[in-house]
């Protein structure tokens, strides 16, 4: 077999790799928590349509609403790496780690790991004791409580097991491959509510094909801002490498126009989700009414979601780029291999004027971000449509970005096999004699 062979043949593995991942992920959100009244869970389900909680059903493929195993999906993780990045970049321990290379950064992913079993922990705990005081369990008690807080922290950690392993022995992000995933499954679902709705005649067909339009328009500016850089020059002076002369030599420095990506607008949903959970909890209380009607204000298309939102995304794009990216790092790199930007002085100068650029960069990267999040839903609510989260603008921003990143993937390994034929073939072997 050739190596161009070979690496197709590699290629076909690790899709298969992925799509059985995907298969049995898909078979887990299926498997109900023990001990669960469908009966009473269905009825729960719609009572709650079109509030916040659909969301959190969303990010987990229907698990939620099933109250499968998989009903926290992979949002213990998400918060543990939110969290571990952040602590990364200012506990001096961890930042050590990161310079320590490969070890390190397996030291910081096993208390990613410890960090995930603790929140999951939490969050079982908590759904348990919901699922209790709302009567959904058959026998509530201390072995109900028990089997399903074990039962919903271990599917979490085998949804962390199993993005690992897509993300090794498959192709692209594996956390990211299930999110989408997750998201994608709920979209039949929302063109089937959308059709019916049509049919009823509760919305016209020609908003049903304008909303059509406004998707694709969204999904165009999306891969648009994506695929986007701005580029900054840099100019490498003459040097001599031996007995060689190196020549003046021009660069650029890449910077996406979305450096904070989609984790603000994960972020955003995340933290959203805590007042839904604290009202239903607490709502039910006396004490705490006030939960049950701050949660009401924050479902989706209210004008305090709107604004808290689009409040979150905008500052979380700023604060991820700060602890994410370091100007004064990037300039000393410069300085030391000898380059430098046209005009600017090496060293704190070139730091200022990269954290300038960056700063407007992530000026109209959090509008952008806000906009694709907030502007399809709040016309789709303003046009009448039953909301659902489903063709929110999250969801379609999640879906591009990570179909983008495993499509680059892909044709990286087509290339990198083709170069490996291409060279083969050249027979190179001959060439020093």
């Amino acid at each position: 077999m050739t190596d161009q062979g070979q690496g197709m043949s590699d290629l076909w593995k690790r899709l298969r790799f992925v799509f059985v991942a995907i298969l049995v992920y898909r078979i887990g959100t299926h498997i109900p928590i023990p001990g669960i009244d469908p009966d009473r869970l269905a009825a729960l389900f719609d009572q709650n349509q079109g509030t916040i909680i659909e969301m959190f059903n969303l990010f987990s493929g229907g698990a939620l609403e099933r109250m499968s195993i998989f009903a926290l999906n992979v949002v213990p993780y998400i918060s543990s790496a939110i969290i571990m990045q952040l602590f990364s970049n200012s506990i001096p321990y961890l930042q050590e780690l990161k310079k320590d290379g490969q070890a390190g950064r397996n030291t910081i992913t096993q208390y990613t790991r410890y960090g995930t079993a603790v929140l999951a922990f939490i969050q079982a705990s908590a759904l348990a004791v919901t699922l209790s005081a709302s009567g959904l369990a058959y026998t509530p008690g201390p072995s109900f409580f028990v089997s399903a807080v074990f039962s919903v922290v271990a599917g979490t950690m085998f949804l962390m097991w199993l993005g690992e392993q897509v993300s090794e022995r498959g192709i692209g992000n594996g956390i990211s491959i299930i999110i989408a995933t997750s998201i994608l499954t709920g979209i039949p679902g929302a063109i089937g509510q959308a059709l019916e709705q049509s049919r009823q005649g509760d919305i016209s067909v020609l908003l049903l094909i304008a909303i059509g339009l406004l998707s694709m328009a969204v999904i165009a500016v999306v891969v648009f801002i994506e695929r986007g850089q701005r580029r900054i020059t840099v100019n490498y002076a003459q040097r001599q490498q031996g007995r060689k002369l190196m020549q003046a030599q021009t660069s650029h420095l890449p910077f996406k126009v979305n450096m904070a990506g989609v984790i603000p607008a994960i972020f955003a949903s995340t933290f959203l989700l805590f007042p839904a959970s604290l009202s239903t909890w607490f709502g039910q209380s006396e004490s705490f009414g006030f939960l049950q009607s701050f949660s009401l204000a924050l479902n989706p298309g209210q004008p305090l979601y709107i604004l808290v939102f689009a409040g979150l995304i905008i500052s979380f794009c700023f604060i991820w780029l700060a602890l994410t990216f370091n100007t004064r790092e990037v300039s000393d790199n410069l300085k030391r291999s000898g380059a430098y930007i046209a005009g600017i002085r090496p060293g704190e100068q070139t730091a200022n004027y990269i954290d300038s650029v960056l700063a407007r960069l992530t000026v109209f990267g959090a509008i952008y971000l806000t906009l694709i999040c907030l502007l399809p839903l709040a016309l789709i609510n303003f046009a009448g449509i039953s909301p659902t989260i489903s063709v929110g603008g999250t969801s379609v921003l999640i879906i591009v970005v990570v179909l983008m990143d495993f499509m680059a993937q892909v044709q990286s390994h087509m290339m990198s096999s083709q170069y490996a034929s291409l060279m083969k073939k050249a027979n190179l072997k001959n060439y020093k004699r």
